[in-house]
């Protein structure tokens, strides 16, 4: 089936500036459809708009069969958007990707534990009580699976409007003794696999725009406030960071062409996560193990010292996040920002 179709359909299918969920009724016996696999989105748009009438819920499409387009009628500040987010079996990913669910989106769970994810995604429909949620495999640093998860998305849903790009590790150590394995590690998975993510997800963003040219889209990296200033003791994470944001705004200049805002969120520390509490591979036990905090003896010590940085004297949290989500999404006039959600902890200069 050419599952690589489904974007342009459901743009040429949309309601104004809302784009469908697109639903196979009957698949087609034949894969064939007259498009070439290698024809610009331009082409293709052109190629299928005769097949598909304006306004119209369902359409035959050679390669794909009949097709009908959805929209769930659910209200929220994400009604009817299709959102992958990455990271998401679990933490501040899985928190995200519900909030966006509960505000009416379709969403995709992407995570490199298959049987986290899925399971994720089946709490998501639970809650919800309709099938609104899928998970599937993503190793965002690897290519290959990159591209097949994002294929998987747009054959469950038919395309993506807001890409959460939330996967993220750390591996807290001194310059002087840091592996490079750990090194590649993170830059593995923090710079290159949004990289891999962006390069996939846009594709299917850019189709979608040739189709829909009054609709827009969005890309928001869930960075750090590590990407807006220096760590101690903690520089290939920094630098990932950093670079995040370097790539958010060439990202944001090259994308804006396809209707795609770009911007990253810069969170202050998520203390009740289990990036920081993780009683075993946590921050505050890294932080206590590498001596990064003068004087602390127990975790409870390296938890106060971080949250005295703080002006509002606590971490951050997924409402605090979210907040700014629903912010960059329903601002049309910005992108190519880092935009921080620290407490105050760091402030633009």
């Amino acid at each position: 089936m050419r599952v690589d179709l489904f974007p342009a359909v459901r743009g040429l299918m949309a309601a104004g500036t809302r784009l469908p969920r697109l639903q196979v009724v009957a698949a087609a016996s034949s894969g064939f459809s007259g498009v070439s696999a290698d024809a610009s989105p331009g082409q293709i748009v052109e190629a299928l708009r005769p097949l598909i009438t304006a306004g119209t819920a369902e359409a035959d499409i050679p390669g794909v069969g009949r097709v009908a387009a959805t929209f769930s009628g659910r209200a929220g500040r994400a009604a009817d958007k299709i959102a992958l987010v990455t990271g998401a079996a679990q933490g501040f990913g899985f928190e995200i990707a519900r909030d966006l669910a509960a505000q009416g989106a379709w969403v995709a769970l992407a995570d490199i534990n298959v049987a986290g994810v899925e399971a994720a995604a089946a709490q998501l429909n639970a809650d919800i009580g309709m099938p609104v949620a899928i998970g599937v495999a993503m190793n965002v640093a690897d290519a290959e699976s990159v591209s097949a998860a994002v294929r998987a998305v747009v054959a469950a849903f038919g395309g993506i409007d807001l890409f959460v790009s939330n996967a993220g590790v750390l591996k807290a150590a001194s310059v002087k003794t840091q592996t490079v394995a750990d090194l590649d590690f993170v830059t593995n998975v923090n710079y290159k696999g949004y990289f891999l993510s962006v390069q996939a997800v846009s594709r299917v963003m850019a189709l979608q725009h040739a189709a829909c040219p009054g609709a827009w889209f969005d890309i928001i990296q869930i960075n750090s406030k590590s990407g807006l200033q220096g760590s101690n003791k903690n520089g290939s994470y920094a630098g990932s960071k950093f670079g995040g944001i370097g790539l958010t705004q060439s990202f944001a200049m090259e994308l804006v062409e396809d209707h795609v805002k770009v911007n990253a969120i810069c969170p202050g520390n998520f203390f009740d996560g289990p990036l920081w509490s993780n009683p075993k591979t946590g921050l505050f036990v890294q932080y206590l193990a590498t001596g990064k905090v003068p004087g602390a003896k127990t975790v409870a010590d390296v938890r106060a010292f971080y949250e005295a940085k703080v002006p509002m004297g606590r971490g951050c949290t997924t409402p605090d996040v979210m907040r700014a989500v629903y912010y960059l999404v329903d601002q049309l006039y910005e992108t190519g920002q880092a935009l921080p959600v620290t407490g105050g902890q760091v402030m633009l200069k």
